[in-house]
């Protein structure tokens, strides 16, 4: 007779490993392979990992982080560009609510999408999604005041990427499991794509045609891209349930998984680490153009930053699916609070924020990928891949709120005489990135189930 266990965050490793060579093998259709464990079994559903149907959801995933998490990407040419003109009377920490609460509603967008999606399926959020995030970039061509900005793009706009983001993510991890770092990695090369290309174009645009067609352009680009993902992103079919659970309204705010001990833990060290990993997104640029770099040249940096970030959002995902998620996570995380401290920090001025935009875009393009995949690694059922990533960016939501702001005022008060008025904000960076990595440590163990031996190694 079959016997389930519930894990045990308590249970020695190795009394975990005895278990393990004990255990009946059983399968689940959401989590296992078709032929797992050595047993054949024919359930009509599509194989995990080679399904021509999950690799054309890669296809819809990839268009949907280009317009969601690519756009958000972008946001360091909009605050330079609103601080030099409809905004220029504004501070700089005025003036980063607007990037900051539209990345925080891209987040809290996910729990809210994640509980339905699981629910109705990724076709149904995508055009909510689509309607809510190309309307909003319609608005905003018309904006002229603070609260116009706010309303349009830090709102309606974030909360269409926040659909767009959940639909493309989960969908694609449902279809995976051995290759899903490769595949989610791939879909998140979408937005480092659409960064690269909206931070190289958007200025130039703005200077040709101006910015309420700039505006409107970019809405129309992402409408024909959400066009093809809706075609072609689908969820890995399910078992019929033969009494499904009714669905409840805490499932759009699912605190109660946070109970689990690897999801709350990883959920705060991705609450730190997002403290700081954007922050060079937005004030790479402010800072180049007090410099005196030029608009052209300081801009040139965040393309460099994003083009970088491509590779950084694809190779790590293979590499994690070969040595392990949380490793390569935690490595090239410690990686990018490195180059924080010893480039940006050491070296402020034009060669080596050239050097710092090239390396940091690879370094920080590897957690912006691995999240997802991590939160799917430390969820026990695939059919509520939504839900876990939901409760997880309900924690990350707040860091993302408050860092920009909190950055611009450590800008502002900044010494402007001094060697480099930015230290500061570099400092809080590095600072916050660096409790993350500690808190992958932390994960990492807690997923093992050896929480009391930290560095203890492993493929996890």
């Amino acid at each position: 007779m079959e016997s389930s266990r519930t894990w045990d965050p308590a249970l020695s490793s190795e009394v975990r490993d005895v278990e393990k060579a004990t255990r009946i093998p059983t399968y689940n259709p959401d989590t296992d392979n078709d032929t797992n464990h050595g047993l054949a079994v024919d359930d009509g559903l599509p194989p995990l990992d080679t399904s021509p149907r999950g690799w054309l959801a890669v296809v819809g995933g990839f268009a949907c982080l280009f317009v969601s998490f690519g756009w958000i990407t972008c946001i360091g040419v909009f605050q330079a560009y609103y601080s030099s003109h409809q905004l220029r009377d504004y501070s700089a920490s005025t003036v980063g609510w607007i990037p900051s609460a539209e990345t925080f509603l891209l987040f809290l967008g996910v729990p809210i999408f994640g509980g339905l999606f699981d629910r109705l399926g990724p076709t149904v959020i995508l055009v909510i999604g689509t309607v809510l995030h190309v309307g909003g970039l319609l608005g905003v061509a018309n904006c002229q005041t603070y609260g116009q900005f706010f309303a349009a793009q830090s709102v309606v706009s974030a909360m269409g990427t926040g659909a767009i983001f959940v639909a493309g993510t989960t969908a694609v991890g449902t279809w995976f499991r051995a290759r899903r770092g490769l595949a989610l990695g791939l879909v998140s090369a979408g937005s480092a794509l659409g960064a690269v290309i909206g931070t190289a174009v958007i200025p130039v645009l703005f200077d040709r045609i101006g910015f309420p067609w700039t505006m409107r352009a970019v809405a129309l680009t992402y409408f024909v891209l959400m066009v093809v993902a809706i075609a072609t992103t689908s969820r890995r079919p399910r078992l019929a349930d033969p009494s499904p659970a009714p669905f409840r309204m805490s499932q759009l705010v699912p605190v109660s998984l946070l109970q689990s001990g690897p999801v709350l833990i990883l959920a705060m060290a991705c609450f730190f680490y997002f403290l700081g990993v954007f922050i060079p997104y937005n004030y790479l640029v402010v800072e180049a153009e007090d410099a005196g770099d030029g608009q052209q040249s300081a801009n040139n940096l965040l393309v460099i930053l994003s083009a970088t970030s491509t590779v950084g959002r694809v190779m790590p995902g293979w590499l994690g699916d070969r040595y392990g998620r949380f490793n390569t996570t935690i490595v090239f995380s410690l990686f990018s609070v490195v180059l924080v401290l010893c480039v940006w920090i050491a070296a402020p001025w034009k060669a080596g924020r050239i050097v710092f935009a090239a390396l940091y875009g690879f370094g920080s393009g590897t957690f912006v990928s691995m999240v997802p995949t991590l939160i799917a690694q430390v969820c026990p059922d695939m059919s509520k891949l939504g839900l876990y990533l939901g409760a997880v960016y309900l924690v990350i939501a707040p860091s993302v709120l408050i860092a920009q702001p909190v950055a611009g005022v450590l800008a502002d008060a900044g010494d402007r005489h001094g060697r480099d008025p930015y230290v500061w904000l570099k400092v809080f960076c590095a600072l916050g990135m660096l409790v993350g990595v500690v808190g992958f440590v932390a994960a990492r163990a807690a997923y093992q189930g050896h929480t009391r031996k930290l560095w203890k190694g492993g493929k996890a």
